[in-house]
């Protein structure tokens, strides 16, 4: 991890393939072509170099070079450093999910989070997975961000979506729509709450963050209406973080909230479930959105979207949420230094 007095030398990012079938390595092929970029970091890939290669060919890329490697402290500025996650051949079936691809989706990711927590490099940008195929003995998450968070399990994670100045958090994030009342607690909203102002200081270098929290219900239950989450557990969670100093306003109806835009007046928003949080976010943010992991003493961000399947092979994924998410994590990274 960077820290003050080091501050002046290029971050080492990780970088893994996600799932070979997918967009993962043209989105970081597109992004790394440009030299440019080397001026910010130095790249290292967890992946499958003749995998790399087979893309390459694909996109019509050959002219991108990168450099083997064993141990990440090998790797080197201005070039794209790799390290194989296995030497075997891996049979690619782009647009297909299979059950190989999903175990190099892991293996890449272990690689890679052994890494970050040994501190051989300072942040970790992951391309997407399928949360099907990755599943195994070793693997029995419901994200990326589960497994990497599991490695220090005295940290709250918050998924954070992050656009310009658009922050968007969620109490409860993949689990069925019919748990989530039962899951969310007043004490759930509070540590979720502390956990986004910690980030939106340390992180996002802002002193005093103010927070908009939207309701569980519609129209945040009208008092007591539509159910009383509200009176029950999301106001008294608003006062006692009030109490302990933050800055928190609400609760808001989330259609009203988003759709006038008054997400602008806050420095974050935390919303009580996946889709009222990714819904408005995706329709906002577009191609550019970052998934931040944050809450963890490690850097980790992603893309925002999925494997991409669809448009695999077909050369027109976007990079941009990717290149962002790698953007940002150098950002977090500067920012914590600062404080130091």
């Amino acid at each position: 991890m960077l820290t003050q007095k080091d501050s002046e030398r290029l971050p080492v990012i990780g970088i893994t393939h996600g799932d070979i079938n997918g967009i993962g390595y043209e989105i970081i092929l597109k992004t790394l072509c440009d030299s440019r970029i080397f001026d910010m970091f130095i790249p290292i890939i967890y992946g499958q170099s003749k995998v790399f290669s087979y893309y390459k060919k694909n996109f019509n890329m050959e002219e991108i070079s990168y450099a083997l490697i064993r141990d990440a402290r090998q790797a080197q500025a201005g070039r794209i450093n790799f390290i194989n996650h296995t030497d075997s051949e891996l049979k690619i079936e782009p647009g297909i999910s299979t059950e190989l691809a999903g175990k190099a989706s892991f293996e890449a990711l272990k690689l890679a989070v052994d890494d970050l927590y040994k501190n051989n490099i300072d942040a970790l940008v992951t391309a997407p997975v399928n949360k099907g195929n990755i599943q195994s003995e070793d693997f029995n998450f419901s994200s990326q961000k589960k497994y990497i968070s599991s490695f220090c399990q005295d940290q709250t994670p918050l998924m954070l979506m992050v656009h310009d100045k658009l922050r968007v958090g969620s109490v409860t994030n993949h689990i069925s729509l019919k748990d989530v009342s039962e899951v969310i607690t007043k004490e759930l909203i509070v540590n979720k709450l502390e956990v986004f102002n910690k980030t939106l200081k340390q992180d996002f270098g802002i002193d005093y963050p103010r927070i908009a929290i939207m309701g569980l219900n519609p129209h945040y239950g009208d008092g007591g209406l539509y159910g009383k989450e509200e009176i029950d557990m999301i106001v008294p969670a608003i006062k006692e973080a009030r109490d302990k100093g933050l800055l928190v306003f609400g609760p808001f109806s989330a259609d009203g909230f988003f759709g006038s835009a008054a997400w602008v007046k806050y420095d974050g928003v935390l919303c009580m479930y996946h889709d009222q949080a990714m819904v408005p976010f995706k329709t906002l943010a577009v191609d550019g959105g970052v998934n931040f992991t944050a809450g963890l003493p490690v850097v980790r961000t992603a893309p925002d979207h999925g494997t991409g399947y669809d448009i695999a092979n077909k050369n027109i994924a976007n990079p941009d949420s990717f290149r962002h998410a790698i953007y940002l994590a150098i950002d977090v990274l500067k920012n914590r230094a600062a404080k130091e």
